[in-house]
C-alpha cells in the first residue's frame, strides 16, 4: 500500500528536524568553545570600554577641579603653591587640560618682562615660545588651540625669526574670513614690511581693517600701519569709519 501523502510529509519534516539537530550539535561540538570565548571576550571589551569612559569622565572632573584651583591661586598671586599642580596638569592625559596648563606656564614666563634686562627677557621669551610650540605640535590637541599656540609662539619669538619664516608659518592662518586673520595677518604684514614688500603688507592690512569680526583695536592698528606706508586702509563699519 502507498504511504498516505500526509504521513510522508510528516516523516520528511521529522527527518529534516533531526538532521538540523544533528548539524547544530556537530556545530556546537566543533565551534562551541570559540563562540563562548568570543561572547565572553566581547563582553570583556565592552566592559573595558565602559570602564575607560567612566574613568576618563572622572579624570576630566578631577583635572577640571585642579585647573580651577591652580588658576585661582595664580590670580591670587600664589605662584609658588600653583607651580607643582600646574606642572602635573601640563603632563595630563587629557589634551585640553594639558594645553591649557602649558599656556599658563608660558604666560607666567612672559609676565613681568623687564626691558631693562634684555638677556633675561630674551631667555624668558624663548622659553615661553618653546612651551607654545609643545601645544602647536601636539596633534592630539584640538586644532583651534594648536593654531592659537602657533600664533602665541610666533609672537614670543617674533624678533628672533627671519621675516620669511614668519610669513610661511602664518600663511595658512592669515587668510580672508579666517578666525586668526587679525593676529596672524598683522605679524605677517610686519614681516612683509621688513622685506620691503609693501604691496603684500598693504593687502593684508586692508583685509584686517575691513574685517567685521576682527577686534577694533587690531583694525585700528592695521589702519595706522597702512597709513605709515602711505596706504589708507578704509574700514567698512556702519557705526564708525576709522581713518
Amino acid at each position: 500500500m502507498a504511504v498516505p501523502p500526509q504521513t510522508n510529509e510528516a516523516f520528511l519534516r521529522e527527518v529534516d528536524e533531526e538532521l538540523r539537530r544533528e548539524q547544530a550539535l556537530n556545530f556546537w561540538r566543533r565551534y562551541g568553545r570559540w563562540l563562548v570565548a568570543a561572547v565572553v571576550g566581547g563582553l570583556a571589551v565592552l566592559g573595558g570600554v565602559l570602564y575607560w569612559q567612566s574613568h576618563l569622565e572622572q579624570l576630566a572632573g578631577e583635572e577640571s577641579e585642579k585647573y580651577s584651583k591652580v588658576y585661582d591661586q595664580l590670580v591670587a598671586g600664589q605662584k609658588a603653591q600653583a607651580e607643582a599642580p600646574l606642572k602635573e596638569l601640563a603632563a595630563s592625559n587629557i589634551p585640553a587640560y594639558r594645553a591649557l596648563a602649558t599656556f599658563l606656564q608660558a604666560d607666567l614666563l612672559i609676565q613681568n618682562i623687564d626691558e631693562k634686562q634684555p638677556e633675561r627677557t630674551r631667555a624668558r621669551l624663548k622659553a615661553a615660545a618653546a612651551k607654545f610650540a609643545l601645544v602647536a605640535n601636539d596633534q592630539s590637541i584640538a586644532e583651534p588651540l594648536r593654531n592659537l599656540a602657533l600664533i602665541r609662539q610666533t609672537s614670543a619669538e617674533f624678533d628672533e625669526l627671519p621675516p620669511q619664516k614668519i610669513i610661511d608659518r602664518l600663511k595658512p592662518l592669515a587668510v580672508k574670513g579666517g578666525p586668526w586673520l587679525g593676529s596672524a595677518g598683522e605679524m605677517s604684514a610686519a614681516a612683509y614690511l621688513q622685506l620691503h614688500r609693501n604691496a603684500e603688507a598693504r593687502s593684508l592690512l586692508k583685509l584686517i581693517a575691513d574685517g567685521q569680526d576682527i577686534p577694533e583695536t587690531l583694525r585700528q592698528r592695521a589702519v595706522q600701519l597702512a597709513g605709515s606706508i602711505g596706504e589708507d586702509a578704509a574700514v567698512n563699519d556702519k557705526e564708525s569709519t576709522l581713518r
